[in-house]
């Protein structure tokens, strides 16, 4: 059964994928002259990448991005940071950002394998639960594809945990329980070509490209192309799914210039999306059907398309001042008709859902400038940032609905296609523009061995909604705020580091709803405030950290007849994270989080002190590879997750139950005919469990993924 092609103004443009062919059939050549001349098979294979030195497991790289603070070792950094690399991405056939995210023990992801989003708790936060991404792109956000992001164009992904307004700016929709920072790859000092052939349960072939070379007498011009096409049955019922993915990537690196070039473009069809499900008021959550089952019709489909483009210069005025500048922006249309909003009304399982054919299109645009500067003051070191920003985006939908369908969770009922009409143009029904200018210094002292960062931002919100039938402005607002850091490292020894952190997050302001008697009231943006303390340990072998948080964010709610903002969410946790060797054929990837998340301020006798919806008391990882010494170049895997109960409503009624879910792996590392040749196995979700795997913020639930096989053969041309 083919993906459905149903409306042919949504035609797939090619430019990038026609520069991606064309960059790689003129690189490819090169590529087989220069192995051909060089393989020797007893030479030992080298692994090629391009990213900041990882920890001795090649899971967690040891520096990371800080924002406007640039890339600082992660024993340097005041915040805690997880960066995780190209290798354990390839080895844990990671597809997009939700399997990626799925081993830091402070995120889940909150949305459905097979669905239209990757949406996240981070800290017991939401982030990117709406249309307007919240992932950074290189740092940078208003880059990224908007719904989800593809691992083929990533060289790692970096957490960041903490509100963080004054280090990237304010996130597009108020996130503030982290960053997440998706980090381009570039090209290697060593030329590559490498293809990649891979299988996923029930039917899904894929095959990924990736080029890189250097140019020049020096090196200095590089290009990293990489391509994708997959597409076939998935382990769902009825569910197909294709995908096709041209990322081209350009750098220059000079003694004094530095520049870089992102092309992004990406394209995803599924037949039979998978939904999350509401469940009616004080309903009791009834148990999770098989993972397999999937109760969206076979009739509705989901299509995106996704163009992204950043560039970015760095100059050197002299050896201690540099100017920068970056400029980007996304473009995202999706067109969508499947079931939405399915409701579960009894124990047994029964549902109503109502057919919809949606159109969603969203464009955004960001750019920065600035300088940094090192200068000394007496004994005291200062690495000083300047920056200014500008964000914008716009969001528009129509929709058609369709009559009330009914049907259950356990056993779905078939009906035929209602053709809904396809919607007719896409309204704009909001735009959004956030501009700040931030200033940070960091201030080291006693041979870096105390490191003081202080900082403030300055953000302006202006946010606009649009009448969907006449255009016309209903409701504006404009407000600023100032966002604050202050951040310590002391080293008391060189593989040590004690920190503590002060910081903001920022999120617009609330407008009160029309059946509020102050409705159209413009609130002032909200601050999220942290205070953390940690510690990290770089012991060679192993990477550990320690952190101690609270997290408070404000919130809105209706009061009789009067909206205002005067609720208030308290996060604290605990968090313990572990990678490295354990020994020379022993790697271990494990996390703990404890969260004592709290309701602190409500209106409502009945949901003061109670747990925030989809947040849970406990989330534990614990992985670990072992080289088999039977066979050199064979090693096996093994990954469990831990998520403890969770609540779907703020009273606390509803709830589903903790899960635990395995994965398994093997993977060899060989050479065929003098070719470096990786191939990789997976079943994820080993034992097939059925549960209930993700709460979003507002209250929906996901199925877990079933059982699923990946397999996949990388050969290094």
């Amino acid at each position: 059964m083919p993906i459905k092609q149903t409306d042919p103004g949504f035609s797939r443009s090619t430019h990038t994928l026609a520069l991606a062919a064309m960059l790689g059939a003129c690189l490819a050549p090169q590529a087989r002259a220069q192995t051909s001349a060089e393989a020797q098979p007893d030479l030992p294979m080298v692994r090629v990448n391009g990213q900041s030195e990882p920890d001795l497991g090649g899971q967690i790289a040891k520096s990371a991005r800080a924002g406007l603070l640039g890339e600082k070792n992660l024993l340097d950094t005041p915040f805690s940071v997880s960066s995780y690399t190209s290798e354990r991405m390839l080895d844990q056939q990671a597809l997009t950002l939700a399997e990626v995210l799925g081993g830091d023990a402070s995120t889940r992801f909150t949305g459905q394998i097979g669905g239209v989003t990757d949406s996240f708790f981070i800290r017991g936060f939401p982030l990117n639960e709406g249309n307007l991404s919240e992932v950074a792109f290189d740092g940078v956000y208003g880059v990224s594809p908007n719904y989800h992001l593809f691992t083929e164009y990533l060289e790692s992904v970096e957490v960041l945990k903490g509100p963080a307004a004054l280090l990237y700016g304010m996130s597009p929709n108020g996130g503030v329980g982290g960053v997440v920072n998706a980090v381009p790859k570039r090209s290697l000092p060593r030329d590559l070509t490498r293809l990649t052939l891979d299988y996923g349960s029930d039917t899904q072939l894929g095959a990924a490209l990736d080029v890189s070379r250097r140019f020049g007498a020096e090196r200095r011009f590089g290009v990293r192309v990489n391509g994708l096409h997959r597409q076939g049955r998935t382990p769902l019922d009825h569910q197909r799914s294709r995908a096709e993915v041209a990322a081209v990537a350009l750098d220059y690196r000079g003694s004094r210039l530095r520049a870089s070039f992102d092309l992004i473009e990406q394209y995803q069809w599924i037949d039979a999306p998978t939904r999350p499900f509401l469940v009616a008021a004080r309903l009791p959550v009834p148990q999770a059907p098989d993972g397999r089952r999937n109760i969206t019709q076979s009739w509705g489909w989901w299509k995106s398309s996704d163009l992204a483009a950043l560039g970015k210069l760095e100059y050197d005025l002299d050896d201690n001042i540099s100017v920068f500048l970056d400029a980007g922006g996304t473009r995202s249309d999706v067109l969508r008709y499947s079931d939405q909003t399915p409701t579960i009304t009894t124990a047994a399982g029964d549902m109503t859902v109502t057919p919809m054919n949606w159109k969603f299109r969203v464009r955004r645009a960001s750019g920065d400038t600035g300088v940094r500067a090192r200068f000394r003051s007496g004994e005291i070191q200062h690495a000083l940032v300047v920056m200014g920003n500008i964000y914008r985006d716009e969001f528009g939908s129509i929709s058609q609905a369709g009559k009330l369908i009914t049907s259950n969770i356990h056993a779905p009922v078939a009906v035929a296609d209602p053709g809904v009409p396809a919607p007719g143009r896409t309204p704009k029904l909001s735009a959004s523009t956030l501009s700040s200018l931030a200033v940070a210094d960091t201030l080291g002292m006693l041979d870096g061995r105390v490191q003081l960062t202080l900082g403030m931002r300055r953000q302006l919100v202006e946010s606009k909604n649009y009448n969907a039938a006449s255009g016309a402005l209903q409701t504006r607002y404009k407000q600023g705020a100032l966002t604050p850091l202050a951040g310590l490292v002391v080293k008391p020894w060189r593989h040590v580091s004690l920190y503590g952190n002060y910081i903001e997050g920022l999120s617009k302001g609330d407008i009160a709803p029309n059946i509020a008697s102050n409705a159209g009231q413009v609130f002032a943006p909200y601050k999220s405030r942290q205070h953390e303390l940690g510690a990290k340990a770089d012991m060679g072998e192993v990477l550990a950290t320690i952190a101690l948080f609270q997290v408070s964010k404000p919130s809105g709610q209706l009061y009789g007849s009067v909206y205002r903002m005067d609720s208030e969410q308290r996060n604290r946790g605990l968090e313990l994270n572990l990678s490295g060797a354990a020994s020379k054929t022993v790697r271990l990837l494990a996390g703990l989080t404890v969260l004592d998340a709290r309701l602190v301020r409500t209106n409502s006798a009945a949901t003061i002190d109670k747990r925030p919806v989809g947040v849970p008391a406990v989330m534990a990882n614990l992985g670990a590879q072992w080289d088999l010494p039977a066979l050199p170049g064979l090693t096996a895997s093994a990954a469990i997750s831990y998520t403890g109960k969770q609540y779907v409503d703020q009273g606390n009624v509803q709830s589903v139950p903790s899960w635990a879910k395995a994965d398994l792996g093997l993977r060899y590392r060989t050479a065929i005919a003098g070719k470096a040749t990786t191939l990789r196995a997976g079943l994820m979700n080993a034992f097939d469990r059925h549960y209930w795997a993700g709460v979003a913020s507002y209250g929906t639930i996901s199925q877990s993924a079933p059982r699923t096989v990946q397999l996949s053969a990388a050969f290094d041309l």
